[in-house]
């Protein structure tokens, strides 16, 4: 109980900071909305999807996946500041558990994830977007994307905790998330691309949740040559084991990186 209360109040820690320098907010919600703008009315009428509704209803679960996957950015880089700064050695002063700052930051980056998602969703209505499997589905869809940005937010609180370099930690996330959301079936169906990078791209975690969260929305999903895989079957399933095994490697990974940082400090 009592990590559990130290992790929420370094959550409201993060939430208030939010408060206080509002432009981390204002930004993080236009970047992906101008990538909603970007794809629908610059790109969207050179891609043929097949789906009704036009391109629009293909492209919002890709761009609400990739805004998610790129929590990590934020995780990392706020960790890295933080580790600059002297923040998280002040902490460690403290009668605090010793993953609540950990967990403190990522819950506090998935509540902005929500008004980010929120943000975006009245923008993909606002140029057309309708999704139309029903009001539960609509909702268990943004509750798979909140899961999903929280999985990956694990990966960038190791990143973040162990470069120490905000420059650092923006390049390093940039290199792991870049090539997932590109190379996948996130902004174009992937048969359009060669067998090899057809087989990485829809065995790609991005691309299970793209297609699963499609599913959830009302769309059907295309695949290429994995069309009979179980990943091309069964998207919300690999999308929950992918964010499982995720949470289970990084998730004590980053407690444990953290917890040796803490021991070598402390022989400094």
């Amino acid at each position: 109980m009592r990590a559990i209360t130290d992790a929420l109040v370094l959550t409201k820690r993060q939430l208030l900071q939010l408060l206080r320098v509002p432009e981390v907010l204002i930004f993080s919600t236009i970047q992906p909305v101008m990538f909603v703008l970007l794809f629908r009315y610059v790109f969207g009428g050179s891609i043929s999807t097949g789906q009704p509704g036009g391109y629009v209803q293909l492209l919002m679960p890709g761009i609400f996946v990739q805004t998610v996957a790129f929590t990590l950015a934020g995780t990392a880089v706020g960790l890295a500041a933080d580790m600059q700064k002297g923040l998280i050695d002040r902490f460690r002063s403290l009668p605090i558990a010793r993953s609540a700052v950990l967990f403190g930051r990522t819950l506090g980056d998935a509540a902005l994830n929500v008004v980010v998602l929120t943000f975006m969703g009245i923008t993909g209505f606002i140029v057309g977007w309708r999704p139309s499997s029903g009001a539960l589905k609509i909702i268990a869809g943004f509750a798979f994307l909140l899961l999903f940005g929280y999985s990956m937010s694990w990966l960038g609180v190791l990143i973040g905790i162990s470069v120490r370099e905000e420059r650092v930690a923006q390049n390093l996330t940039f290199i792991a998330v870049f090539p997932l959301t590109f190379l996948s079936n996130a902004f174009a169906p992937t048969t359009g691309m060669p067998k090899v990078l057809q087989y990485f791209a829809e065995w790609n975690p991005v691309s299970t949740m793209v297609a699963a969260c499609r599913e959830l929305f009302g769309l059907q999903n295309q695949f290429g040559v994995t069309a009979n895989s179980f990943p091309s079957q069964h998207p919300l399933v690999m999308s929950l084991i992918y964010m499982l095994l995720i949470t289970l490697v990084f998730v004590p990974l980053s407690v444990r990186d953290r917890k040796s940082t803490r021991l070598n400090s402390s022989h400094t």
